[in-house]
């Protein structure tokens, strides 16, 4: 297919609908606007002071502008994660065809056209807005595509839009074939060396307190018993995955993705941050025995890693 053809029909897609209007899970309510502006630390009285806010040119209480999708989201159960046949899930399925498999949000725009109060309910809908000509980017080729989220209260009255802009590129050759960096370095103190240094040796170490034998991992320079002096014990390196998550991007070149990082729970009650490894990151699950391995990366660097038991039981 000609260069021309392939962007006809990509451009084809263009105010084509991507869902039918979804209605928001709850009313915008008061107590969900408390914990945006606490955790926003943001103190405009027309949120919250009902009094404040009927004096103002509000007439009463109001929503912040940047909560507009907040009232929206339908939540980890409401989707399985796979790939549905909407004109935008065809839409990336031909760019992914044409090589364009890589992906990164570029910037997301917002536009207000009417006050947000509590007990609105908002539902919205989204539509291809546009697609760009292929594009050079630092990233490589590729082209932008936006979606434009339409958002109506609960009498279809227009609130607000949002542009939502993503790249599809085509990786640079260079990058997928330059060699690997190294590891990036830990940074090693005084209170830390000896973790790195038992690392080197095949052993797992956690420090211990010498006034109350408590142990701690990372290393502190001084104990909640309010002693300067310590020991350590060497782990057995057995444990069990007491939290992770699987990174896709951003993307460090010294690292291979996806890239699972669990929070290790050891059999001696500490738990420890490390990559996993030997198992499909899409299969790590919560409570999976694992046990220690040592990684050589290069001649100044060996890390601990968990892979899981085999038969499963540590």
């Amino acid at each position: 297919m000609s260069d021309t053809a392939f962007l006809e029909r990509i451009k084809a897609f263009e105010g084509r609908r991507v869902s039918d209007p979804v209605p928001g899970p709850d009313p915008v309510n008061v107590p969900m606007i408390r914990h945006l502006v606490q955790a926003l630390e943001d103190d405009n009285p027309v949120y919250l002071d009902e009094a404040a806010a009927a004096r103002s040119v509000h007439g009463g209480l109001i929503a912040p502008p940047t909560s507009l999708q907040v009232w929206i989201m339908q939540g980890l159960s409401a989707g399985n994660g796979t790939r549905g046949d909407s004109a935008q899930d065809q839409l990336l399925g031909m760019l992914d065809e044409a090589g364009f498999t890589s992906v990164v949000a570029t910037n997301c725009e917002q536009e207000y056209f009417a006050e947000i109060r509590p007990g609105d309910h908002l539902s919205v809908e989204a539509v291809i807005d546009s697609v760009s000509d292929e594009k050079a980017t630092g990233l490589g080729m590729g082209h932008f595509v936006t979606t434009r989220q339409i958002y109506r209260d609960q009498h279809g009255n227009h609130v607000a839009d949002m542009l939502f802009r993503i790249l599809k590129f085509k990786p640079k050759a260079a990058a997928r074939e330059q060699q690997k960096p190294p590891r990036p370095r830990p940074s090693i103190t005084h209170d830390n060396a000896f973790f790195f240094e038992g690392a080197a040796q095949g052993k797992l170490l956690i420090q211990k307190c010498r006034g109350c034998g408590m142990l701690h991992h990372p290393p502190k320079a001084a104990c909640e018993c309010g002693s300067f002096e310590f020991d350590t014990v060497e782990a057995t390196g057995r444990g069990t995955v007491y939290s992770f998550v699987v990174n896709h991007y951003p993307q460090v070149p010294a690292f291979d993705y996806p890239l699972a990082v669990g929070l290790i729970e050891l059999e001696e009650g500490v738990r420890m941050v490390s990559d996993i490894i030997g198992i499909d990151p899409a299969d790590v699950r919560i409570g999976m025995p694992v046990e220690v391995e040592f990684v050589k990366f290069d001649d100044e660097l060996t890390l601990p890693q968990f892979r899981p038991v085999a038969g499963g039981v540590a």
